[in-house]
């Protein structure tokens, strides 16, 4: 079964259309994991993981650059975020929802930064979060989703903070979402016992050292994902991205690795479907 790991039906991009976007999933007989990047998104993805039982599943979890108010200035959708500051026992209410399968997204984001906040506080207060982030999931013995970017030109940085945290907590059940690094960084994370996922990066060109990162990973190890409404594959950039086309990342995978799209459905299927203890 072709299974997206990482959608965000939960966003406004899907209001207007979002059930025809469903159905579409329902009629392709997928399943979806729509991830949460602050608390009232999280609450949209267990709500509509309540509506569609057994097709959506629900992630919960706050995201860097929601810690502090700033304009994000995305290409495809720039948007503002609003402040919040975690709270452990919100999110670990809303994780009594049995639809809940999994802690984020959640990580280190050095790409984004308000420019009235100092570096240091920005990065301290990513860590913090973080490290409470996958405190709690520890606690619910949940999955986490763990994002990452760093900015222009020192890439690797939050990459080797996030393992730094991530070993002192001495937790290695998560998965690294969007992963857009090179293979040294992959196998650093593949080799402390984590996941990796891959979107319709992928599919664009000049990916080299993306490229080598899928080839090198084992197929049991990895993922495929849409990051939905983001990060529309090749064949469909420029339209908004909805979690149908994750067969054209899954197209790729199996290119890249020389083996058919069938074995890399079914692989990542399985893969996603014990990781996240999918019913």
């Amino acid at each position: 079964m072709l299974i997206d790991t990482h959608a965000h039906l939960n966003f406004s991009a899907y209001k207007n259309d979002l059930d025809e976007v469903m159905q579409r999933i329902i009629d392709d007989g997928m399943r979806v994991i729509n991830v949460g990047s602050q608390y009232s998104t999280s609450e949209r993805a267990v709500k509509l993981a309540n509506e569609h039982p057994g097709v959506c599943y629900a992630a919960i979890g706050l995201h860097p650059i929601h810690l502090f108010d700033m304009e994000v200035d995305e290409a495809e959708m720039p948007f503002t975020t609003r402040q919040e500051k975690f709270s452990a026992e919100r999110y670990q209410a809303l994780a009594r929802d049995p639809h809940v399968v999994a802690i984020g997204e959640m990580g280190l984001d050095y790409f984004h930064r308000p420019p009235k906040i100092k570096e240091e506080e920005f990065e301290r207060a990513q860590r913090w979060t973080f490290l409470k982030g996958v405190q709690l999931a520890m606690k619910l013995r949940l999955p986490i989703i763990l994002h990452c970017r760093g900015a222009k030109g020192d890439e690797h940085r939050p990459y080797l903070h996030m393992l730094k945290v991530l070993k002192e907590a001495g937790y290695s059940r998560g998965v690294l979402h969007c992963f857009t690094a090179d293979w040294p960084i992959a196998k650093q994370f593949l080799d402390a016992g984590f996941m990796i996922s891959f979107t319709g990066v992928i599919t664009y060109p000049k990916t080299k050292l993306l490229e080598e990162a899928v080839k090198k990973t084992p197929l049991d190890r990895l993922m495929v994902e849409t990051d939905a409404p983001y990060l529309a594959p090749q064949m469909v950039r420029g339209k908004r991205n909805e979690p149908r086309f994750v067969r054209y990342v899954a197209d790729r995978v199996a290119e890249l690795k020389g083996i058919t799209y069938e074995e890399v459905e079914e692989q990542t299927g399985k893969n996603a479907t014990e990781f996240f203890r999918l019913r």
